[in-house]
C-alpha cells in the first residue's frame, strides 16, 4: 500500500517548548487517520509542517514514498486548517470560482464538490448568509476543488452544533468511501472513533500510540462489579486474581481492568467461592476515552 506520507523523528521547538517531539509515523494511501491529542499537544504544529507553513526544528518528512518534492506534492493535497477565508458578498459559487484561478485547477468541477458538501441548492446564496457549518462545508468543497489524494482538515468540526458536526462527520465519511486518503486533527474522543480507521495519538508533541482505532480498543476488556456491603473483600479478592491487572473504585462500582481473556462465569465463580455474592457484574469492551486517558495519564 503507498505511503502518502512519512514523518521520521520529527522535532519543533518554540523556544523552551517542545511542540513536537521526535514524532514519526506513517499515511497509508485509502485510510482516514486522526492525530488525536488534548489542546496544545503539538496536532496542529505538526500539521503545519507537513503542509509547509510551519518550518521544523529537526527530523525529516517525505511526500509519496519520497517521489515527489513537497512543492510538488502540495499540488496533490488539499488541507484546511484555519477557518475558512471567503468573501462576505460573493456566492458559493463564485467564491470557489475564485479558489480555482488562485490554484490554477479547472472549475468545471464546482458544482460537483458543492453537491458533495450538500451546499449546491445554495451556491448562488451570498457567503455571508451562511451558518458557521456551511461556511465549513464550502471550505471542504474548496479543499477538494483539486481532486486531491489526501484531505488534511484541522480541528474540522470546532464550534458547530450537534447537526453541523453530523453533517461534516457524514461528508468525511463519504469522501474518505471514494478512495481518498484523509488526515485530520482532533482532540474529540467521539469524531476519531466515529470518523477514523487509524489514530496517532499525542500528548505534548510526544507519540504515545500508532495503529488501528479498532485495535488500541480490542484489549481484553473490563469487569463492572459490584456488591451491597463489603467492597474492600472484593477488591482484596480481585487484587489476587490472576488476570486483573489494576482495579478502582467509580462511585460505589469497582472496575476491574483485564490483562489476559478471563470470562465472567470464572469472575464469578471464584468470588463465589470466597465468600462474596455480587449485585452487579458486567464485561465491557473499552472504550476508546478510557484507552486514550489511560495512555495519556501515563507519565512514564
Amino acid at each position: 500500500m503507498e505511503t502518502i506520507i512519512s514523518l521520521n523523528k520529527l522535532n519543533k521547538k518554540f523556544g523552551a517548548i517542545h511542540a513536537v517531539n521526535n514524532l514519526s509515523f506513517d499515511i497509508k494511501k485509502g485510510n482516514v487517520y486522526g492525530i488525536l491529542g488534548p489542546n496544545g499537544s503539538g496536532k496542529s504544529t505538526t500539521l503545519g509542517i507537513i503542509l509547509n507553513v510551519v518550518n521544523k526544528t529537526s527530523g525529516s518528512f517525505s511526500w509519496f514514498d519520497g517521489s515527489l518534492s513537497t512543492h510538488q506534492a502540495l499540488k496533490k493535497v488539499g488541507a484546511i486548517i484555519e477557518r475558512p477565508n471567503f468573501y462576505p458578498y460573493m456566492t458559493a459559487a463564485q467564491n470557489l470560482d475564485l479558489v480555482c484561478k488562485i490554484k490554477e485547477v479547472d472549475r468545471s468541477n464546482i458544482d460537483e464538490k458543492l453537491k458533495i458538501v450538500n451546499l449546491y441548492e445554495r451556491r448562488n446564496s451570498k457567503f455571508k448568509t451562511f451558518s458557521l457549518g456551511m461556511k465549513q462545508r464550502l471550505a471542504i468543497a474548496s479543499a477538494l476543488l483539486n481532486n486531491p489524494e489526501i484531505l488534511i482538515l484541522d480541528e474540522p468540526t470546532n464550534g458547530l452544533d450537534p447537526q453541523g458536526i453530523h453533517e461534516i462527520r457524514k461528508i468525511i465519511k463519504d469522501i474518505a468511501a471514494t478512495g481518498t486518503t484523509i488526515l485530520l486533527a482532533s482532540h474529540l474522543l467521539d469524531e476519531v472513533e466515529k470518523v477514523c480507521t487509524h489514530v496517532v495519538v499525542i500528548r505534548e508533541g510526544v507519540k504515545l500510540y500508532s495503529g488501528r482505532v479498532d485495535e488500541l480498543t480490542a484489549s481484553h476488556g473490563l469487569f463492572e462489579l459490584k456488591v451491597e456491603d463489603d467492597s474492600e473483600k472484593l477488591i482484596k479478592l480481585l487484587s489476587k486474581f490472576e488476570g486483573i491487572s489494576s482495579i478502582k473504585n467509580d462511585e460505589d462500582i469497582i472496575i476491574a481492568t483485564l490483562s489476559k481473556p478471563v470470562t465472567a462465569t470464572e469472575i464469578n465463580s471464584y468470588l463465589f467461592q470466597n465468600g462474596v455474592l455480587l449485585s452487579h457484574l458486567v464485561k465491557r469492551k473499552p472504550s476508546l476515552e478510557q484507552q486514550f486517558l489511560s495512555l495519556t495519564n501515563n507519565k512514564n
